[in-house]
């Protein structure tokens, strides 16, 4: 089934089958971007990843009406978090007017809405400034939908939230009226495809500090895959569990039995669990120079490994050397270390290398993101996913609620 949708997303909406003239096309966007202390925008990433479908609508005869969050307000306004201190990066990249309405629901965003012309864009004010939102509430839900013709939801970011804007929204559309934006749209379809794809000849990199948070990743990544890479602090949980000696390395002891169950699941399961087996240690964690190699098993007191040594990035690149499908979550070490970087790097150069050679290639999480970012792969692997947390909900096998609402 490579290249298709997850059997539980067959049947979603695309944009292409929407007539957008004259209409009001409200979008779920995922705009809680990083600022300065003085609100100005220090990554616009997420406004930009909005665009082609903002710009579709804009260029069809619509009007954009967006809806998004911004921080945690905990349903209070808050200035600092208000969406009016975006109006002038999402003014620069759209290249249109933009009307700010201080309200997102009510009298005051209905006559704004009503107003905006065709080509222009209506920015509602943050959407957790009501507690309703998050709570799901369906009144909310069906006050924000009252403004619009179309509802498009293409913030992937907040897919595995069950929130108003995200989920509930979608059932006082018709289907005709509701859909993906293209962000979501390729969002999903590069997730299922890399999940679809030949077991056999797929890989996954999981890497991270801690088991705990990539559980349910690795359990269905084991049946899925023929090759799970572990890299990172959780692989000293995983080689304490089998016995071995590993200083004071980043280890979870009460995920050790857990550990075990995974490598027993992965040998019945005929899949090929790769722990590393060398690393880089030291006595602090600081970005200064390894005192040496050691065998990740035999790690002296006092020591830690912080990345992963010659042996385990040549088995990693092995792996990765005849792979079709690759996807990537989690670092190998602590990248942001110049002398701990090794492993990382090698990851998203193999990457990109199979990815030249015809393999589809799929990274998500920030710290792999970053990675790629860092090291200059991003044009070099076929997709960045935008969703760290609705990704690892997606690779667990999990129905994404934003995403379930549209199919």
């Amino acid at each position: 089934m490579s290249g298709k949708l997850a059997p539980q997303y067959n049947t979603l909406k695309y944009m292409k089958s929407f007539d957008f003239a004259g209409k009001k096309v409200l979008i779920r966007v995922d705009f809680n971007v990083p600022q300065d202390k003085d609100l100005k925008v220090t990554d616009n990433t997420r406004i930009t990843a909005a665009m082609p479908t903002i710009t579709k609508v804009l260029q069809a005869g619509g009007t954009a009406v967006l809806m998004s969050h911004l921080g945690r307000p905990k349903g209070e306004r808050q200035d600092h978090m208000s969406l009016s201190h975006l109006v002038s990066e999402v003014e620069a990249l759209s290249g249109a007017k933009v009307h700010f309405s201080s309200e997102c629901v009510g009298d005051v965003a209905k006559a704004l809405v009503a107003q905006a012309g065709a080509g222009e864009i209506v920015l509602l004010e943050n959407l957790r400034f009501h507690n309703e939102e998050e709570a799901g509430d369906e009144a909310f839900a069906k006050e924000l939908a009252e403004l619009s013709d179309i509802y498009l939801n293409d913030a992937f970011g907040t897919a595995h939230r069950a929130h108003a804007s995200t989920a509930v929204i979608a059932q006082f559309f018709a289907d005709e009226n509701k859909g993906f934006g293209e962000l979501m749209s390729a969002e999903v379809e590069s997730i299922s495809k890399a999940l679809g794809s030949d077991k056999s000849t797929t890989v996954a990199i999981i890497g991270g500090a801690k088991v705990s948070s990539k559980i349910g990743v690795i359990v269905n990544m084991l049946e899925k895959v023929g090759t799970v890479v572990i890299g990172g602090g959780m692989g000293f949980t995983f080689v304490k569990a089998m016995g071995g000696s590993v200083g004071t390395s980043l280890v979870e002891d009460d995920k050790l039995e857990l550990a075990k169950s995974l490598i027993e699941k992965a040998e019945a399961l005929g899949c090929n669990l790769l722990i590393p087996v060398d690393t880089l240690i030291t006595k602090d964690f600081a970005d200064q120079p390894a005192e040496r190699v050691c065998a990740i098993g035999e790690i002296p007191e006092g020591y830690m490994g912080l990345d992963n040594g010659p042996e385990s990035i040549a088995c990693v690149k092995e792996s990765l050397a005849s792979a079709k499908t690759i996807i990537w979550n989690g670092p190998m070490g602590v990248f942001e270390f110049e002398n701990y970087a090794g492993g990382t790097k090698a990851v998203a150069e193999s990457v990109a290398q199979a990815t030249a050679n015809g393999a589809f290639s799929l990274i998500g999480g920030g710290d792999s993101v970053a990675a790629v970012n860092q090291f200059g792969y991003a044009d070099k692997v076929s997709y960045i996913s935008t969703g760290g947390g609705a990704m690892l909900e997606f690779l667990e096998g999990k129905t994404l609620p934003g995403v379930a609402a549209l199919s």
